[in-house]
């Protein structure tokens, strides 16, 4: 497909989003550049979950079998208890699973998922330039041209905003700030998995939680802690330090205090969302991925979200080759409402994970109730439309987009 090789893309930021974005507009025959503002491109963290709504997408673009043999298929998602121990509740991820949603559920390091990403990028032939911090970016009406610190500058056709969290285009799109949760992750991981099966698994406790699974062909063990911060709540400055850790976790089983002294405790990731954008673009410019919805992590949407978002960008940018406000008026109209109700499920999702006292004893029994063959409340996830399984093929997904973006 070749539908946009006269256009010129300029991409900032080299994290997922920014590089599926870049994939699939080259394939489509655009000359796209990818500015990032690191020295080198890297992930930083340990274990990402991709669901079927994701490994469907990296299935379509050929990088699925590449991303499972560098990732795990684990066997079952599991919800316990942290301070009892007891299982809650699991869901299968196995062939009844793989059916439904017409594709697996993966995890794997961060790191691996984006090396995928970034190799397949450099095959197409994207220009992929590191330590190039974008200033400005001033969309004239006939082209936008970005303007790096050193005082280059770079014009093109559009421009995708794929810097994340801080995005300097959202400050001038939208004009918000991001929202501070108040809880802070510790990660880590082992270079062995004995012992510790083949599932991923999240204790709920009160006011934390806590996560493992094996990465990298079940040879790697990741872990996550996630607490609420006491420094927050008291309005400090500086919150969720490592002396905080331990203590968030005393009334917790056995099993989560030993995993938790694990961890790496020289460095901690304060968690952020924004509230969801009701507009993404200006004219020529837009954000996507975490630029345009970043989330809590608590439905593990964050990267597969932004390949949804690359996912439509490719289709659109097909209908309307070359009239970027149009195709990128038509992103947000498409992708909004379902990042937001992502966003705003994540915070929902995250509130009951940690309820205590009375709260906690409801929740648990509810979860215990759960039909483990109920899909109910993953169809809207995972599946192609709200409360529909996956489709069947690549070609009926790209029409049920195509019909979904011109309503």
């Amino acid at each position: 497909m070749t539908t946009l090789r006269d256009q010129r893309v300029t991409i900032v930021g080299g994290g997922m989003g920014g590089l599926a974005s870049a994939l699939v507009l080259r394939r489509q025959g655009a000359q796209v550049t990818l500015f990032e503002h690191a020295p080198a491109f890297g992930e930083v963290g340990a274990g990402i979950q991709l669901g079927p709504n994701a490994t469907r997408i990296l299935g379509e673009w050929g990088l699925l079998d590449e991303v499972i043999a560098r990732g795990y298929r684990p066997e079952n998602l599991v919800l316990k208890d942290a301070i009892t121990g007891e299982v809650l509740t699991k869901q299968s991820l196995g062939r009844e699973f793989v059916e439904r949603y017409g594709a697996p559920y993966v995890v794997i390091h961060r790191s691996d998922l984006h090396a995928i990403l970034l190799e397949a990028a450099e095959r197409e032939g994207v220009e992929l330039l590191v330590d190039s911090h974008v200033q400005g970016i001033d969309d004239d009406g006939d082209g936008v041209v970005v303007t790096l610190a050193d005082g280059r500058t770079h014009r093109s056709d559009a421009v995708l905003a794929a810097d994340g969290l801080a995005s300097l285009t959202r400050d001038r799109i939208v004009g918000d700030a991001p929202v501070a949760s108040g809880y802070v992750a510790y990660r880590g991981t082992l270079p062995e998995t004995r012992g510790h099966g083949n599932d991923v698994v999240a204790w709920l406790g009160p006011r934390c939680h806590f996560v493992q699974y094996p990465i990298r062909r079940g040879e790697m063990l990741n872990m996550v802690a996630v607490f609420q911060s006491p420094a927050f709540l008291r309005g400090e400055t500086e919150w969720g330090g490592v002396d905080e850790l331990d203590a968030a976790y005393e009334a917790c089983s056995p099993e989560v205090k030993e995993a938790v002294q694990h961890l790496w405790r020289d460095r901690r990731w304060p968690m952020f969302d924004r509230e969801p954008a009701t507009t993404w673009g200006d004219g020529r410019v837009t954000l996507i991925g975490d630029s345009a919805h970043p989330m809590l992590q608590y439905l593990a949407q964050g990267a597969c979200q932004a390949l949804e978002d690359a996912h439509s960008l490719d289709v659109l940018a097909a209908r309307t080759p070359g009239d970027w406000p149009a195709t990128f008026g038509a992103l947000a109209d498409l992708r909004q409402p379902r990042t937001a109700r992502v966003q705003r499920t994540a915070r929902v999702w995250g509130e009951i994970w940690h309820v205590d006292g009375v709260a906690r004893v409801l929740r648990n029994e509810l979860l215990e109730q759960r039909d483990v063959e109920d899909y109910r409340y993953l169809d809207w996830l995972y599946g192609r439309g709200v409360g529909e399984p996956a489709a069947q093929d690549a070609e009926d997904r790209r029409a049920l987009l195509t019909e979904e973006a011109a309503r």
